[in-house]
């Protein structure tokens, strides 16, 4: 509690005492970066979150070279240091990554974020991402690691924010992209977009669509997605605006394979029943406020109306061939209502400048997940038949409310050292009320046995995590940093009640607690080499894992609270400029070479279960390294990638030896290679990408459900081909 006082004086009384705001307004400067960098690292204070002394990456996809079409992730996040990466198909509907010994499932262990507002189905209860905005509408992608959970939630994993295009500067009125892409398997993209500034007023919109037929039998998919923004500027201090995302998307999924299926043929399928659908529809009302000169006040209130809906055939034994009959059903929505506001001030102490980042949020959340066996035939039917009582598996509502406030200080000792110390209050509230039901049959498959279960539970718990960070910039650029902060992670959604034939959970599951540090030395040599090197640790505390138990005559997977487990290693992103190095330069040529480098140790130091301790974590791979070529003439440019990440456990036990359900074993090393080509003319651009050049058999994950279970291998070679234009 000491710690925890102190760090808030820190945060507070620099404002408090002795403060004056001797500062004037100057006219408003641009500044523009004319280096076609692709990849940097957030501002100190950028925008309304204060960034000092911690691990940031900002990705400017609208330079990038790469496969935007499909949303090819291993290529947009190719910079990021140490991302793990599952790949479900090669749509890019879904992102799932993570990084740091947490699991990339539908990235729920990140605070995923759009221009600054949440967009994941219950930032605490059930944090999945099942809206992935498309890259060809992203202006650029900002990721601050674990110290982001003071400013923006708890997650272990950071903040991940998509950045949407905005109105150019140019002032027109209108301004008109459209992008059309064809690829392999049938792939059809559709990108279209209007965008300008009349007055006060500006606006950014688009829709964009896609379709496909998988590299997989039984994977087809088709997508819509639509965006609109509307700003208004009231007068020099006030700004409202207006947001609104829809995501609608259905998806065939060809089911997971064992080990056996696999190495025989990756690209076959025995499920042709399994379909996922996906509608998402996000609203965002903004108020800012420029109070004063350097003072401001940003008021936000977002929510949510959404489902996710799940059908197929799921036995554990994946080789054996749906026989028809019942599926599972598994239907979600979720309705949320947030109110979060921000108050960024920055004053001076003498001749130093000080910054204090201060916020509230208020959330309200309502979700409800059933699930059954219904017998509906083979189309994408998401309904129960008339006699629902007798399908329902489980049925749960989860209220959810969640209140916090935050705040943050940067106090700067001299031009080149600051602390900035932080602290945040949290007040959670989850709740369970429902029912399960526990059926018995006969070898005949007739009822003989049946019990009704209710169960309603809360669990009410609050809480205060602090951090601190500090940055040291040396005369020559180079800038030294380092930060400590505590995380935590509530149980979600599933983690109360979950009926799934792959796995049961321990009622007596408990929320995760922990810290992450990182230490890091970034900036460039001469112009010719910039890089970003760090060392990080992370502590995880009641960590959940999911292990082989024996149940009867039969092993299951059972996920609980496995112990306390540590996370260290070495994060690296180096860039050198060819042509610089070699002493020279043209005005028409460049050329970056990068290799982006993760090496992480990973431990379990204690649990209830002896086989478990000083076993490696799941999905956590000791070599994460992606190295690339990026080439440009004129208005030609090409980026070369491969990627490498070796062998991963994807249990506590590590086993290597898989089940007849496949979802444990060990998830094979594997090196990839992608290549990327754009050229540019005024108003017409293509492009062309090559994924999987030297087709490759790999899988990334083994999925304990859809859309599994059991190993989702990932695609062969693939070939697409874009053609754009932009209005000048």
């Amino acid at each position: 509690m000491g710690f925890r006082i102190c760090l808030l004086a820190m945060v507070l009384a620099p404002a408090l005492c002795g403060a004056q705001d001797t500062t004037r307004q100057l006219q408003e400067v641009k500044v523009t970066d004319k280096k076609n960098n692709n990849f940097g690292h957030l501002y100190q204070v950028d925008g309304m979150k204060i960034a000092a002394g911690k691990k940031t990456e900002v990705i400017y996809v609208d330079k990038l070279t790469v496969n935007k079409a499909t949303n090819n992730t291993r290529q947009v996040y190719a910079k990021v240091a140490g991302l793990n990466i599952f790949e479900n198909d090669g749509s890019g509907l879904q992102l799932s990554i993570g990084g740091r010994g947490l699991d990339p499932n539908r990235t729920s262990n990140f605070n995923v974020r759009q221009n600054g507002y949440d967009i994941s189905a219950d930032a605490l209860g059930y944090p999945e991402s099942y809206y992935t905005p498309p890259a060809e509408a992203l202006k650029r992608i900002e990721i601050i690691k674990g110290a982001a959970s003071l400013q923006f939630g708890t997650q272990f994993g950071g903040l991940l924010n998509f950045e949407m295009k905005q109105p150019e500067d140019n002032g027109k009125p209108l301004v008109i992209e459209s992008r059309q892409t064809a690829g392999s398997f049938g792939f059809l993209g559709s990108y279209n977009s209007v965008a300008g500034t009349r007055g006060k007023l500006s606006y950014f919109a688009y829709v964009h669509y896609k379709q496909g037929n998988g590299w997989r039998p039984n994977s087809r998919f088709e997508s819509f997605n639509a965006y609109a923004d509307l700003h208004y500027h009231l007068n020099e201090k006030h700004m409202i605006g207006i947001e609104f995302s829809h995501l609608n998307y259905l998806a065939k999924q060809p089911g997971g394979l064992d080990d056996a299926m696999f190495r025989d043929d990756p690209r076959q399928s025995n499920r042709s029943r399994n379909w996922f659908a996906v509608d998402w529809n996000l609203l965002d009302l903004e108020w800012a406020y420029q109070i004063a000169p350097r003072t401001k006040l940003q008021t936000r209130v977002f929510g949510l109306i959404a489902s996710r809906n799940a059908i197929g055939f799921r036995d554990n034994r994946v080789s054996i061939i749906d026989p028809g009959g019942p599926r599972d059903l598994i239907k979600g929505s979720f309705r949320n209502l947030t109110l979060e506001s921000r108050f960024l001030h920055s004053y001076t102490i003498g001749r130093k400048n000080m910054n204090l980042l201060v916020g509230v949020r208020a959330y309200k959340g309502y979700s409800e997940a059933r699930q059954g066996n219904v017998n509906n035939g083979a189309g994408p039917d998401f309904s129960f038949g008339q006699n629902e009582a007798d399908e329902l598996t489980s049925d749960y509502r989860y209220p959810n409310y969640n209140y916090s406030a935050f705040a943050e200080q940067i106090i700067r000792i001299n031009d080149q050292w600051n602390i900035t110390p932080g602290i945040r209050v949290e007040h959670i509230r989850t709740e369970a009320d429902g029912r399960y039901f526990q059926r018995i049959y006969d070898q005949r498959d007739s009822l003989v046995f049946t019990k009704e279960n209710a169960e309603k539970k809360s669990r009410p718990r609050s809480f205060v995590i602090g951090g601190v960070g500090s940055s040291y910039k040396f005369k020559n650029g180079m800038e030294l940093y380092g930060n400590i902060s505590q995380n935590y992670r509530s149980v979600t959604f599933n983690d109360i009640r979950l009926t799934n034939a792959s796995f049961e959970i321990d009622p007596d599951i408990t929320d995760e607690k922990g810290w992450s540090a990182d230490l890091g030395l970034r900036g460039g040599i001469k112009d010719k080499i910039r890089f970003d090197v760090s060392v990080f640790q992370l502590y995880y505390g009641n960590r959940i894992g999911e292990v082989d138990a024996p149940k009867g005559a039969y092993v299951i997977r059972r996920r609980g609270n496995l112990g306390a487990a540590r996370i260290m290693g070495l994060e690296s992103l180096i860039e050198a400029d060819l042509l610089k190095l070699m002493g020279r330069t043209a005005d028409s040529w460049s050329s970056t070479i990068y290799s982006n480098l993760a090496l992480t140790h990973s431990e379990w130091l204690e649990s209830p279960r002896p086989d478990v301790i000083g076993k490696q974590l799941e999905y956590v791979p000791a070599v994460n390294w992606k190295g690339g070529l990026q080439l440009g003439y004129r208005q030609f440019k090409l980026t070369y990638q491969v990627s490498h990440l070796s062998d991963q456990f994807t249990d506590a036990s590590n086993s290597v030896a898989a089940l007849p359900s496949a979802v444990n074993g060990l998830v094979p090393a594997y090196t990839l290679m992608d290549l990327s080509l754009g050229w540019s003319w005024r108003w017409l651009s293509v492009e062309g990408s090559v994924n999987n050049l030297a087709n490759v058999k790999y899988f990334t994950r083994r999925a304990t459900g859809y859309p599994g279970p059991g190993i989702i291998p990932g695609e062969g070679r693939s070939f697409y081909l874009t053609v754009g234009f932009k209005s000048l």
